[in-house]
């Protein structure tokens, strides 16, 4: 058996895995690679593999840098099964054809400005997207299915995002069963909404996540008191708005929940709250579509999943004119768009015309990975680009970690203390190598764990060789 690491090895995106023996090939996950001025070029690279060879793919979940070049992979030749949760399959009706559309919105543009050279193409086009759409076969978590002859799979909750899950797999070579855990994304235990992440006893192969390997996260309390503090202080004591860059899966719903709860409980006085990203309009009534895959906290007091769009304070922007309009309001506003790592998006008009007014905030709320606009506004910096023009960051930045989809390492830690017995091999993957690094000390000091911090295009093998420990 082969597993090649062929995205998020060393880095947080493109996570792209295959395992190969002599009798099957299949992906976990198939994700694009985003930030960095290298992205475009890699997501174009060919695949590394046949695509027309592979059985089928497992996806962890709809984040696009694990979902996003599937319709490549289908372009490319893969015919097989693409076997993903219900919530996920949903998730990617909407986030696939988003993508798409941008590929072909930004080929145009290129094609405008190509003064006689030839422009790139569409990574994928939306015939692509349905093509890639048909092949989605929806599983229910913690119920076991066949692939192939010779695999045995299950979906467990992640609670990372609706739809997460953390996938068993179990390969039958003769005779002799080889059990791999993939983790995806895990969630943070104990936040609201979604479930905590499905521990897991057994595994021989485990390819683990480390985001956040070397930090801890805030203290649930103290990052609700900060965020309402940042939103008091801009929107009623400085006069100005509160611009949130948010993931349209999962980080926007996660920061309507609360806001929707400092409001009914007193602890915030009424804003204006404006969602300005048709897919996270589109994704929030999905979500309230799978209350049933919501913590018991979230089902006894979310009246917002029901009452969302009738709240007197929400409002969900539609067309672009309305977009626009809200470059318009001064003061008072709280708007949630995306990107999330502000790289994309109507999340950059609105930086760009509230980045320069120093009674304003931008609320940072999730990982911002190295070469993305959001990286550099949270390391600080005091101008940025932005459509062709030098703004300057005068409105104040704040990094609210504690409302992070992914676990912390004290989280991740706990979630691994859960295995009976080591797995024969750990690899660390999704993390920058200073957190990857981290997280697989803390895993060998703590249990004793065999771990490995492979590199992008790496290749393990088993049976084991006694050259190098079969990595390659």
């Amino acid at each position: 058996m082969k597993l090649s690491f062929l995205g998020a090895a060393r880095e947080v995106t493109g996570s792209c895995f295959l395992v190969e023996t002599a009798h099957v090939r299949f992906l976990v996950d198939c994700g694009m690679i985003q930030g960095g001025r290298e992205a475009e070029a890699r997501n174009r690279k060919p695949f590394g593999f046949e695509p027309a060879a592979l059985d089928f793919v497992l996806l962890t979940h709809a984040h696009i840098d694990h979902s996003g070049l599937l319709p490549k992979l289908v372009h490319a030749g893969f015919r097989g099964p693409i076997h993903t949760t219900e919530a996920t399959a949903e998730l990617l009706e909407v986030m696939l054809p988003d993508s798409a559309h941008i590929q072909e919105t930004d080929s145009r543009r290129e094609a405008r400005h190509a003064r006689g050279k030839r422009p790139m193409p569409p990574l994928y086009t939306l015939e692509d997207t349905w093509a890639s759409l048909k092949r989605v076969q929806r599983v229910g978590y913690d119920r076991e299915f066949s692939p192939h002859t010779r695999v045995r799979c299950r979906f467990r909750d992640a609670g990372h995002i609706l739809g997460s899950a953390i996938i068993e797999v179990v390969v039958t070579e003769h005779g002799h069963d080889t059990r791999l855990v993939f983790s995806g994304d895990l969630g943070q235990p104990g936040r609201p909404i979604l479930r905590d992440p499905t521990p897991i006893q057994e595994a021989d192969i485990l390819v683990m996540e480390s985001t956040y390997g070397d930090r801890l996260h805030q203290d649930q309390a103290a990052t609700e008191d900060e965020m309402i503090a940042v939103i008091e202080e801009t929107l009623f004591k400085r006069g100005g708005n509160v611009i949130m860059p948010a993931f349209a899966v999962g980080r926007t719903q996660q920061v309507l929940y609360h806001l929707h709860r400092f409001v009914s409980e007193g602890r915030l006085r009424h804003p204006q709250i404006f969602v300005d990203s048709p897919m996270a309009t589109e994704v929030t009534r999905i979500t309230r579509r799978h209350l049933e895959l919501f913590d018991e906290e979230a089902r006894r007091l979310a009246g917002w999943h029901a009452r969302g769009i009738d709240l007197p304070y929400l409002h969900f922007t539609a067309s672009v004119e309305e977009s626009m309009a809200l470059n318009q309001i001064r003061s008072g506003a709280i708007i949630i768009s995306a990107s999330g790592m502000c790289d994309a998006g109507r999340i950059r008009h609105h930086l760009r015309h509230n980045l320069p007014r120093p009674e304003c905030s931008v609320l940072i709320s999730g990982f911002q990975a190295q070469g993305t606009l959001g990286r550099r506004l949270v390391d600080g910096a005091q101008r940025v680009r932005l459509f062709g023009e030098d703004i300057p960051v005068r409105a104040r930045i704040h990094s609210i970690g504690g409302l992070s989809a992914h676990a912390d390492q004290a989280a991740l830690l706990d979630w691994a203390s859960h295995f009976l017995r080591p797995p024969t091999r750990t690899f660390v993957v999704h993390g920058e190598p200073e957190a990857a690094q981290t997280l697989a000390d803390k895993l060998r000091q703590r249990f004793g764990w065999r771990v490995d911090i492979p590199e992008q295009g790496q290749v393990a093998e088993w049976p084991e060789t006694s050259r190098s420990g079969a990595m390659r």
